[in-house]
């Protein structure tokens, strides 16, 4: 079950891109949510969506 809220979480994320702010709050949802391990996959899929989307490197600020 668990991995079905990461996958859950990943598509979310994908949609809410193109807003700065609606990303930002979803992935605090997220750190909330996942397991510790998942939050270091989740950093790497993240970190793919910042190189299209460079204003949404301002979020990673939830994973540190």
């Amino acid at each position: 079950m668990p991995r079905a809220m990461f996958e859950y979480t990943k598509e979310i994320l994908k949609k809410v891109s193109f807003d700065v702010h609606l990303f930002c709050k979803e992935l605090k949802k997220a750190t909330e949510r996942l397991l510790p391990y998942e939050l270091d996959e989740l950093r790497d899929f993240i970190l793919s969506l910042i190189k299209k989307n460079p204003s949404l490197k301002q979020c990673m600020v939830y994973l540190d």
